[in-house]
């Protein structure tokens, strides 16, 4: 597999972005025809400021300072200033991954040659990416509305042998960095530093990570409820293709046709098709496919949402090669499609984990889990077995729904009121990222309580998708020998999930699992 991923500013995929947050890819480069679009806008560029035609974000300040014309001698200068002066992000720094993605994404969209940007600049944006210099990006100070301009700021800045990075895993001013990977600073032009800043890149890298997550999420909870529904002696007849035909959400179908899959060869069906004290399962096992169907069509949605603006333009002013030479100062750098995508997302993933949190009460509850030894323990009341398990799945599932007010509705004034409405996608992308991970954990205490359950109830065997799921759980976490600390029993599970792990030992025994990468 090659480890150098091509950019022509339209064709970045699932998974491109999948082999850049997993390490897989280790160097950026742009294919020919990009390369020509970005020279023919950078001449555009050149041209202009030779002209003395006064061009926003060419020769003239920025936001409230748009009438400002600057001379010629000091357009390097301008564009230096730019990134010292929109360096002002603060708290915990974004991690290496989305460092990565968010370079990636940031030269796709210079890539489509609408920013006239200088192919010197972006050849060492290239080069950085592959050479273990990782900018330090304060995650906090984007309002996602003309561009990412504080977060990006700290990830050009480096380019200039400014700011901060780590390399070899040390945390050093951005000089220092590059000069040990043997990179030199790059010198700015009109345009270069405004045409590194002015986007949603950061925004995207956030959001579009926690989606390429919540991929592998759906397939997981998929898994985990066939494993609880096996586990509770639930019934398989809610997951019939003709009840979901009947109301036709896609999200819907696939969710049950996973389900189908995974109980094929159960036996456990037959051993309680008689009646069994229940006319029909409680919500959170019957309603799993309109559930984790309709968070699939949400979370399907933000995806496409987000791959879209991966192959954008998202500039401003947009520079347009053959039409008269024209610049555009318009709004492409506004997050809004990012932030509404992403804050719905929010609310799918939270849905995940809010209905698999009732299916670990279904488990443990002795008054609901139809025989099974009450929280999971071997010797209840000597041991509280799985007891706190469920508490931990329901404080994160509470925390997700503090996170999940939409950050998209507020708005708040900046730059002397010239930017007087703004998304906050940048904040909605975080949130999700967050609600995310508490997810996978939510789901894994769903695993490790299924794996407990089915181990318990012995009996006839369940379905070979499910085996498998079981098969994997133990290839991570073995099975409890009376009491011992769950925590970190729930963090390999939570990295099975993120890996993809739990639904590839499933889809190999059962076959293939949707998972939402098929509906972007």
């Amino acid at each position: 597999m090659t480890k150098t991923l091509v950019l022509d500013g339209s064709r970045f995929r699932f998974q491109d972005a999948w082999r850049i947050l997993s390490g897989e890819t280790e160097r950026l480069r742009l294919s020919p025809a990009a390369w020509r679009r970005v020279e023919r806008s950078r001449a555009v560029v050149d041209r202009l400021a030779a002209s003395g035609r006064t061009v926003y974000g060419v020769n003239t300040g920025f936001g409230k300072f748009q009438d400002v014309v600057i001379p010629r001698e000091g357009l390097g200068r301008l564009q230096l200033n730019l990134l010292r002066s929109h360096a002002a992000g603060v708290g915990p720094p974004l991690s290496p991954w989305e460092v990565r993605l968010a370079l990636a994404l940031r030269a796709n969209t210079l890539a489509r040659g609408h920013s006239g940007v200088s192919p010197a600049v972006l050849r060492a944006l290239l080069r950085l990416f592959g050479s273990g210099v990782l900018p330090v990006v304060p995650s906090q100070g984007s309002v996602g509305a003309s561009g990412d301009l504080a977060p990006l700021a700290h990830l050009a800045l480096v380019l200039v042998g400014e700011g901060e990075a780590t390399f070899g895993g040390r945390r050093m001013g951005g000089g220092e960095a590059l000069a040990k990977a043997g990179l030199a600073p790059v010198r700015l032009g009109p345009k270069d530093a405004l045409a590194l800043i002015n986007g949603t890149q950061v925004t995207n890298a956030l959001g579009l990570s926690a989606l390429v997550f919540a991929d592998a999420l759906a397939v997981a909870a998929d898994v985990a409820a066939a494993m609880s529904v096996e586990a509770l002696r639930g019934s398989a007849r809610p997951f019939l293709s003709r009840v979901q035909e009947v109301r036709p959400h896609p999200g819907q179908a696939a969710s049950a046709a996973n389900l189908r899959r995974l109980f094929r060869g159960s036996r456990t069906f037959a051993s309680h098709a008689k009646p069994h004290g229940k006319v029909q399962d409680p919500y959170s096992l019957r309603c799993v496919p309109q559930v984790h169907g309709a968070s699939r069509d949400v979370l399907g949605f933000a995806l496409g949402t987000a791959l879209r603006e991966a192959n954008a333009s998202t500039d401003n002013p947009l520079v347009f090669p053959g039409e008269e030479e024209e610049t555009v100062s318009a709004g492409n750098f506004h997050a809004q499609p990012l932030a509404l995508a992403f804050d719905a997302a929010a609310m799918a993933a939270a849905e995940l984990a809010s209905i698999s949190e009732r299916r670990i009460e279904q488990m443990v509850n002795p008054d609901l889990s139809g025989g099974l030894p009450p929280f999971l323990a071997r010797q209840g009341g000597l041991e509280s077995g799985m007891m706190i398990v469920q508490v931990t799945a329901a404080a994160l599932v509470s925390e997700n729904k503090i996170l999940c007010h939409p950050a998209s509705v507020d708005s708040i004034p900046t730059s002397g009121n010239q930017e007087d409405h703004v998304s906050m996608g940048t904040t909605a992308a975080r949130k999700l990222g967050q609600v995310v991970a508490n997810a996978e954990h939510v789901l894994a205490a769903e695993l490790l309580c299924a794996a407990e359950a089915l181990d318990a109830r012995g009996g006839p065997a369940p379905g070979r998708g499910v085996e498998a799921a079981r098969a994997c759980v133990r290839g991570w976490v073995e099975r409890f020998d009376g009491d011992e600390p769950p925590s970190p029993a729930l963090r390999s599970l939570a990295m099975a999930i993120r890996s993809g792990s739990v639904g590839a030992a499933a889809a190999k025994a059962a076959g293939p699992l949707a998972g939402l990468r098929e509906g972007a």
